[in-house]
């Protein structure tokens, strides 16, 4: 039961606080909070292929309600809600990752990766 519980108040923080346009945070791509997201080798542009347990290791970087696409930054239907996608690459967070900065996912399985910062993406520059 607790195990339960714990799993939903951290995909419950993940998706209620991380949803503004990403930002560029020490040289990757992140949310507003400094938690790094990753693109999924397996996913096609405008497509997510995480689904069941991809998605409870790997949720998605889910765009606020009114979000708009800006840039380099779109959003793709995925799973019944909006996705952030970079250059079409849909967004996501590692639950490996327990504080801002982490980078825990990174090469997980030779097909999750952090998106490199400004030299790939123009993204608003932030600190943490």
């Amino acid at each position: 039961m607790t195990k339960h519980f714990l799993s939903l108040a951290l995909l419950t923080v993940l998706t209620a606080t991380a949803q503004a346009q990403p930002v560029v945070r020490d040289g990757v791509l992140a949310d507003a909070a400094g938690r790094t997201v990753y693109i999924f080798d397996k996913d096609t542009p405008g497509k997510s292929n995480c689904s069941g347990g991809c998605l409870t290791a790997w949720p998605a970087f889910v765009a606020k309600e009114g979000a708009a696409p800006a840039g380099d930054f779109t959003l793709i239907d995925s799973n019944g809600a909006k996705q952030w996608a970079v250059k079409g690459k849909p967004l996501y967070y590692f639950v490996g990752d327990t504080k801002p900065g982490d980078r825990n996912g990174e090469g997980s399985g030779g097909v999750w990766h952090t998106v490199g910062g400004a030299a790939k993406v123009s993204a608003t520059t932030g600190s943490y």
